[in-house]
């Protein structure tokens, strides 16, 4: 049976976007104008008056119920309130729509026997007026309630507003959609579309330098005393003083990630390691992070005295202490630093933390988040299969959600964002997720409550050409144990705007792409990975306390916040990469063995004449290197990448993987995996490494060679070479001049087949005898 096959291939599209079809360089400059206009009836019930009682106590609980064809929608319950004002805004797609009347029902929660309506309103669909953006808001008005039959009541009164609009309406966000009509209670809030804020990161410097008249608790032995910081629930800690004394010394920085507002402060302590592997505190401090100095500028903090209290019990009561220790620090809330919560190589942001430090916005980015195609179903409902589908998007430290379309696997969203653009070396991410949240236990999902991904893409915006419109669907793949998994498709359409030609061309050229701290005082690979864990952990708390959350498995997702784990496939992605890079080396040496060996003598001719030029005329050099550039940039124009930065299978080596190197690269840390396959896959490691270290040394033998012309390890090779050095500066200096030598060395390498050999000259020969350090190892 043939396999059908994939297509992972970028999809260009031509959606029906700003009233009409566009694709690819259209400009359209009106709201809204990269999604495709969807209308709804909008509904607003505000509140209601006069309402007749039905109830015996005199009492009742009213809400409104909406009924259009299929479709019904309740306002929130009023338990025991003596105004009863709802202001809840429904949106009903117009497409989905097939009634031509609209019933506005007022009932009483209470009242469970026989028929609970108050009053209703009937609304012919096609006298609804519209009302689309930029006009105001329809203003609401008081609608007399009638009775089942028609007739109109003496009392009660509801206040509402319709009108039809699009999606661009100011209420869109907060509205209840017919598309989620299935979802009540709390879940509706989950719905929504919203926008958020990465709060502001910090990196807190704690730097250690001494402490002064500790106080151990015995006198005969020499305290190993270390000072331990800890910030909320991370804790560092320096190394044991190497002074064994009251009188430590450390000078050591320990650093930390904190977010606006500082909630937790900074606790210090100063510990003492004892013989029997226990811990004495000899003192604490505790310093408020709203009082520490937030360094701007590349210069040092001023370093403080701490007073490190001690607490002491004496009959079980805490005693007061008039003597303190001493402890000396720097302590800083670096504002200069950029706080990576993403990879360096695919950051949104790389500004500095203070806002003061911050260069001018060079444009606007806009994104249109159109619909979703061929989605696969991710969870059991009612016993089939479903989906319920919503987007996220990241750029810089905003966050857009969009609403969730429930049970479909072809959603259509339509919502547009934009954000301000401050480096066009950045990465737009936008991920598809499956909501799991929507019905408690009612959907068996597949991720153990958690909302699953159908892939992300990314963008990075100096592939983009300004002022241009892209519209493309994109492949949403996931790496799964038997291979890549195409999850759908996302159609998207981007346009960056510059607003200044002149300081985009600044940004390339002036501004360094990290800010100056980072190059003044840099910290080390290991620091920031560290400290990036820390920083998606801060995001992951805040985002997921707000209304609605954005969950820690989502952030975690958008922002590759694992942990950077061994795989073969990513080794051999990226050995072809090298390989293609350094392909331009091996296509020259190629090139000049032909030229070398005659195989088109009229090209060997004319190498060689240029090359005489050049020796003769230096000057021509950098005029020459820079012609041939144009000319292979004017060859290569045709040939230049028209679409956007997309997840290439092919590259990714995700296609012609094995079945245990994917296990091995989705395996959990520590592994799961029984004993005889990780020994397999170890012993595999260890081949792999073996011969990575084989080329390392092969790369420091060839190094050591140079070495070894000076250091007299052989002394005939150093004689040899220092007489070839006295004789060619001798010879070079008063019988030939340097262009002649630069001829004759050209003439004599190209020389013709039947002139000579082919063989190693003596310069190879005497190089390949060059002793090295590899005679040395073990």
């Amino acid at each position: 049976m043939a396999v059908e096959k994939v297509d992972f291939s970028l999809k260009e599209t031509s959606p029906n976007i700003g009233g009409d079809r566009v694709s690819g360089g259209e400009k359209l400059t009106s709201s809204f104008d990269l999604v495709e206009k969807m209308e709804f009836l909008f509904v607003r019930i505000v509140r209601a008056r006069d309402l007749p009682l039905k109830a015996v106590n005199g009492i009742i609980d009213p809400y409104v119920e909406i009924k259009i064809g299929n479709y019904n929608a309740t306002t929130k319950y009023f338990e025991k309130k003596p105004d009863f004002e709802w202001n809840q805004v429904f949106a009903f797609g117009q497409d989905q729509l097939q009634a031509t009347t609209m019933e506005i029902t007022v009932r009483d929660k209470e009242l469970i026997i026989g028929d609970n309506m108050i009053g209703k309103i009937t609304v012919a669909l096609h006298e609804v007026p519209p009302c689309l953006p930029p006009d105001s808001p329809l203003a609401s008005q008081w609608y007399k309630l009638e009775d089942k039959n028609g007739f109109t009541l003496r009392k009660g009164e509801l206040m509402l507003a319709m009108w039809y609009s699009t999606q661009a309406d100011r209420v869109f966000p907060d509205a209840w959609h017919s598309d989620s009509a299935i979802v009540s209670g709390e879940s509706l809030l989950n719905t929504r579309s919203k926008a958020y804020l990465s709060p502001r990161l910090w990196y807190l410097r704690v730097n250690v330098i001494q402490a002064r008249d500790l106080v151990p608790g015995r006198r005969d032995r020499n305290p190993q005393v270390y000072v331990k910081a800890v910030v909320g629930d991370v804790i560092l800690r320096t190394r044991v003083s190497p002074d064994k004394n009251v009188n430590p010394k450390w000078n050591e920085d320990l650093m930390f990630v904190v977010a606006e507002p500082f909630f937790d402060p900074l606790i210090v302590t100063v510990e003492d390691r004892l013989e029997n592997n226990t811990v004495r505190c000899l003192g604490k401090c505790v310093i408020r992070l709203s009082n520490v100095e937030q360094r701007l500028l590349p210069l040092p903090a001023d370093p403080l005295w701490y007073n490190l209290e001690d607490i002491v019990f004496e009959d079980g009561m805490e005693k007061e202490v008039n003597f303190f220790s001493k402890l000396n620090m720097c302590v800083s809330l670096d504002g200069g630093y950029h706080v990576f919560d993403e990879s360096v190589q695919i950051g949104s942001d790389y500004r500095p933390t203070a806002k003061m430090l911050w260069t001018a916005m060079i444009g606007v980015l806009e994104l249109g988040i159109i619909n979703a195609s061929d989605l696969q179903p991710m969870k059991l409902r009612d016993g089939r299969e479903t989906t319920d589908a919503y987007c996220v998007a990241k750029y810089g430290p905003k966050w857009v959600k969009t609403r969730t379309v429930v049970d479909s696997f072809d959603p259509k969203w339509n919502e547009q964002y934009s954000w301000d653009v401050y480096d066009p070396y950045t990465m737009l991410t936008i991920g598809v997720f499956d909501d799991c949240h929507l019905h408690g236990g009612d959907a068996v999902a597949v991720g153990d409550g958690k909302d699953p991904s159908f892939g992300k893409v990314r963008i990075r915006l100096s592939t983009l050409a300004t002022n241009k419109i892209y519209t493309y669907s994109y492949p949403l793949l996931v790496l799964q144990p038997n291979g890549a998994k195409k999850m759908g498709e996302l159609q998207l359409a981007i346009r960056f705007t510059c607003s200044s030609y002149l300081s985009l061309f600044l940004v390339y050229t002036m501004n360094p792409l990290l800010p100056h701290m980072h190059h003044i005082y840099p910290l080390s690979i290991y620091q920031l990975d560290i400290l990036r864990k820390q920083a998606v952990r801060i995001l992951c708390w805040s985002l997921s306390r707000t209304e609605p959350p954005l969950r820690q498995e989502v952030v975690e997702y958008m922002l590759d916040g694992g942990s950077p784990m061994w795989s073969l496939r990513k080794a051999k992605a990226n050995f072809q990469r090298v390989l293609a890079t350094f392909k331009c080396f091996s296509d020259a040496r190629q090139w000049f063995d032909e030229i070398r060996k005659w195989n088109n003598s009229a090209a060997t001719v004319l190498v060689l004449a240029i090359y005489c030029i050049i020796v003769l005329k230096p000057d021509l050099i950098l005029p020459t290197v820079t012609l041939y550039s144009i000319q292979v940039m004017i060859l290569q124009w045709r040939k230049r990448p028209r679409r956007p930065t997309h997840i290439d299978v092919n590259l990714s080596v995700a296609g012609s993987v094995t079945a245990d190197e994917l296990d091995e690269e989705l395996d959990t840390f520590p592994s799961s995996r029984q004993f005889d396959v990780l020994r397999m896959r170890y012993d595999r490691l260890r081949s792999i490494a073996g011969r990575v270290v084989t080329v390392i040394s092969d790369i420091a033998t060839q190094v050591e060679r140079f070495h070894s012309l000076l250091n007299w390890r052989d002394p005939r090779i150093t004689v040899t070479f220092l007489v070839c050095c006295l004789v060619g500066s001798f010879m070079l200096y008063y019988l030939i001049s340097l262009k002649v030598f630069l001829i004759f060395g050209g003439f004599y390498v190209t020389r013709p087949p039947f002139l000579g050999k082919d063989m190693l000259n003596a310069p190879q020969n005497f190089f390949s005898r060059l002793p090295t350090k590899a005679d040395y190892m073990l």
